[in-house]
């Protein structure tokens, strides 16, 4: 005998996936989007930097010569399943569907935030790559970082500066960082610090997808400009709930397809620290 959910309640369970996702605190606002892509491939434009020249009156204007190029940023799918019999109508467990649904949200947040990740370490050619030198993140290094931007003209707004509970805490350590003087109080109010230097703070805890590189004891952050990474998606996060009968359960699936590419190593820096 097959069962089936009713749409209220498949809708309802959809909304609750969509919702602990977007409350996560993904990585995906601190990037370029490209939604309803439809290709394998989506190619992200990057247009070089024009020069303004002289013109003589009458004379024929000269072009600045713009060069146009295309970043491949390929799309991969990901699943995040799991059984369950939480949907049976003789139980009212609302509060395990909210739990199943943050679940599966977190999963797929977190391999969005990787494939992010995995594009920022995939840069070849950041602005600047500043080394661990056998120390702790430090504020030396976040001004290192604003520097190598600054001098490539990457705008103040809208940078951000993604990093581990390691490398928060020695920012933590820092008085010149807490101190009321120079940051807000917020963090030594909460032990978080949300923003610095014009730098949006994220922190990436252990994860099993990978989370922020690692050589040794030593860790690997980035600040990045939002132009600077592209992310294309080709398919939302989505759900659906079927009811597997050699199973006996209901298999929940959270779906989506994405990619990730830096589309300007010069708006990315590579930080290093010792951990």
């Amino acid at each position: 005998m097959s069962k089936t959910l009713s749409a209220v309640a498949v809708q309802q369970f959809d909304d609750d996936v969509k919702h602990a996702f977007q409350s996560s605190g993904s990585l995906r606002n601190t990037v370029t989007i490209r939604n309803n892509v439809v290709a394998d491939v989506y190619k992200f434009a990057k247009m070089s930097k024009g020069l303004a020249n002289q013109k003589a009156s009458q004379a024929d204007v000269t072009p600045m010569d713009v060069v146009n190029s295309q970043i491949n940023c390929t799309l991969s799918s990901w699943n995040a399943p799991e059984y369950t019999d939480i949907f049976d109508a003789s139980q009212v467990l609302f509060d395990e569907q909210a739990e199943l649904a943050q679940a599966i949200a977190g999963a797929l947040g977190r391999r969005l935030d990787q494939l992010i990740i995995d594009a920022l370490a995939a840069e070849a050619s950041p602005a600047a790559t500043i080394a661990h030198g056998s120390a702790g993140l430090t504020l030396a290094k976040l001004i290192s970082a604003s520097k190598a931007l600054n001098d490539k003209g990457v705008p103040g707004d809208n940078r951000h500066l993604v990093i581990t509970a390691g490398g928060l805490e020695d920012l933590l350590g820092d008085s010149t960082i807490t101190s009321a003087d120079f940051a807000s109080v917020r963090a030594l109010m909460s032990g978080d610090i949300n923003s610095f230097m014009g730098f949006n703070i994220h922190m990436i805890e252990t994860r099993a997808e990978g989370g922020l590189p690692t050589s040794g004891s030593n860790r690997e952050g980035f600040a990045f400009h939002s132009s600077a990474m592209g992310l294309a998606i080709g398919m939302d996060i989505s759900t659906r709930v079927d009811y597997i009968p050699v199973k006996t359960s209901w298999l929940a699936n959270g779906t989506m397809r994405a990619g990730s590419v830096s589309r300007d190593g010069d708006g990315i820096v590579s930080v290093s620290w010792a951990e």
